[in-house]
């Protein structure tokens, strides 16, 4: 589960006025307050994962690289912004341009909440301790800025016209990671819900198919704490443990979120981080799918080096860990801008066995 961390910190892209920001960071006491008394409320349903953004250095080059190697279609276009299909959608992903100086990464990851409103789901994000906010919290500083937020933002592209069709919901976790959080048929596009799409099919059949997003992989200051503020948001139960680190499950299965890191007492210090994203694929074996990456260009990480673009690797996670008593193997890659992926069978849970697909407790 575990891939090598960069040294990058990882901003939210959009961008506030002045007025916003020292608006946002004299409420800022007030959202630690109201989430330190979290879970008077009752959690917010969700009934998946839904999509996730990469933050890259040339859009152009990520959607030929994404299509080359998966075959995936083309689902929106909105702004500067592609959504690539994931398996027979309306899961995606996101490719945006990075802004201000920021290093590629994943920006943010998306739940699917059924019966999706924006209006219901801010009151229930107050209710539950996240404060609203108008605009997203961001000046180029630390994430933290946003930490215990919720925010609205236009859709990429879209005009002025503050309407609800136009707009995207956010929330930002105690450590500042920001999560979407998204109707179940959005597909990354325009009209309401982001429902309206127009696909375009890709210039090839790719190499690897896609079946499912599966799980992200966060680094927090407190991986008790993350835990237990979406345990008492979302209503997530333990699906399987990685040594000291518990899986909360999404959903029926086998999706999940994992956040590993320290156990810093009091307020976060430093922005959490998303690691790496992670797909279930078709015909998942290790020998094949390095084959494949092989074949299209990428290289093996070298013997206990950090990654650098265009590599692949393998660990293999020990029972100590929950894995396998061989170990059961988890298979990463890095794209053009070294943003870490990794493919799994499609039943990987997380848990033991070969694929990882026992997650009986």
């Amino acid at each position: 589960m575990n891939s090598s961390r960069n040294d990058h910190n990882p901003r939210d892209p959009s961008m506030i006025s002045r007025r916003s920001l020292l608006v946002g960071m004299s409420m800022m006491p007030f959202a630690m307050r109201a989430l330190a008394q979290q879970a008077s409320a009752g959690p917010i349903p969700v009934s998946g994962l839904h999509s996730f953004t990469l933050r890259v250095s040339d859009v152009e080059r990520s959607v030929a690289f994404y299509q080359g190697l998966f075959g995936s279609r083309v689902l929106a276009r909105l702004g500067d912004t592609v959504s690539l299909e994931i398996g027979d959608g309306p899961q995606h992903f996101v490719l945006a341009p990075t802004r201000n100086g920021e290093a590629p990464h994943i920006s943010h990851f998306s739940l699917r909440v059924p019966g999706f409103n924006i209006y219901r789901l801010q009151n229930q994000l107050a209710d539950n301790g996240i404060t609203r906010t108008m605009e997203t919290m961001f000046n180029g500083g630390s994430a933290l800025v946003r930490a215990g937020l919720s925010w609205t933002a236009r859709r990429p592209g879209i005009s002025q016209d503050m309407e609800t069709d136009n707009l995207q919901l956010f929330l930002a976790d105690r450590d500042g990671v920001t999560v979407q959080l998204s109707s179940p048929d959005s597909c990354g596009g325009s009209g309401s819900r982001g429902a309206t799409c127009s696909p375009e099919p890709s210039p090839g059949e790719g190499l690897i198919r896609l079946q499912d997003l599966n799980h992200f992989t966060t680094y927090v200051s407190n991986y008790q704490l993350s835990n237990e503020f979406y345990r008492n948001l979302f209503g997530f139960e333990n699906q399987a443990f990685q040594g000291d680190f518990p899986l909360l499950g999404v959903g029926d299965g086998p999706q999940f979120l994992m956040f590993v890191g320290g156990t810093q007492p009091g307020e976060p210090s430093q922005p959490g981080r998303i690691d790496h994203a992670s797909i279930n694929i078709e015909d998942f074996t290790v020998d094949s799918v390095l084959k494949h990456l092989s074949d299209y260009g990428l290289s093996p990480r070298p013997e206990g080096q950090d990654s650098e673009p265009l590599q692949h690797w393998v660990t293999m996670r020990m029972p100590e860990r929950g894995g396998a008593p061989d170990g059961t193997a988890e298979l990463y890659f890095s794209d053009p801008d070294g943003i870490h992926i990794q493919l799994q069978h499609r039943d990987y849970c997380g848990g033991g066995g070969e694929f990882g697909e026992d997650c009986s407790m």
